[in-house]
């Protein structure tokens, strides 16, 4: 059973998304609560997934973000907007956000995402994956990304594509026939290598060195 902690200033919000989730067999809503409750709300139902809304008027969603971050064994955060500012997108997935989802994402897509999340899986929402890799890592060039991913074993460089693809750990195990504490700890070895700070950001510049051109071609 995926634990899941939401957290939205508006009451509706949090109640729509917990009846979605909660339709799921394989889902269960823990705790559903406004910014200033959310750290408790951690510390207390221990969710394995927090959808954490970022722009909330009694605390910033950032800060939360940050101090659940913070914690001996945090859960994964994705950040969930009706924003898609590129200051908020970078920050987010700086600070260590695992996926970026904004409000009108189809119902539907929810628990899909929500499983992926759990599995240590990334989740973009389309409409800012552009921007996204347009501006998260700056002006880099494509050689220099390249560069960058010379490090890597040729499995490691397997990892990363299947990660730079949205696959979750055990997608990942079942697509090479190794288990899913071996990747978990390819993927660490990637991004101390890469010196990044999570999947997204090891992704990104997957797509920035044109590795899943490169595989496609």
């Amino acid at each position: 059973m995926i634990r899941v902690l939401v957290v939205d200033d508006e009451a509706l919000i949090r109640t729509g998304f917990q009846h979605i989730l909660d339709a799921a067999d394989d889902i269960e809503v823990v705790a559903a609560v406004a910014g200033g409750q959310a750290l408790t709300a951690v510390r207390e139902t221990a969710p394995d997934v927090v959808l954490l809304d970022i722009r909330m008027p009694d605390v910033d969603g950032l800060t939360v973000l940050a101090e659940v971050r913070r914690l001996p064994s945090p859960p994964v955060v994705a950040i969930l907007t009706t924003f898609d500012m590129d200051e908020y997108v970078e920050t987010a997935l700086r600070s260590g956000a695992a996926g970026f989802l904004l409000k009108d994402t189809d119902p539907e897509e929810l628990p899909f995402l929500v499983r992926a999340l759990a599995d240590g899986g990334t989740v973009l929402s389309s409409k800012v994956t552009r921007t996204v890799v347009d501006g998260f890592l700056g002006a880099g060039s494509q050689e220099a990304a390249a560069r960058t991913l010379d490090r890597l074993t040729e499995r490691e460089r397997h990892v990363l594509l299947l990660v730079a693809e949205g696959l979750s750990n055990g997608d990942i195990a079942a697509r090479m026939h190794l288990s899913t504490g071996t990747v978990k700890d390819h993927v660490s070895a990637i991004l101390t290598k890469l010196e990044v700070g999570g999947r997204v950001q090891a992704a990104l510049l997957a797509q920035r060195a044109g590795l899943l051109t490169k595989e496609e071609g």
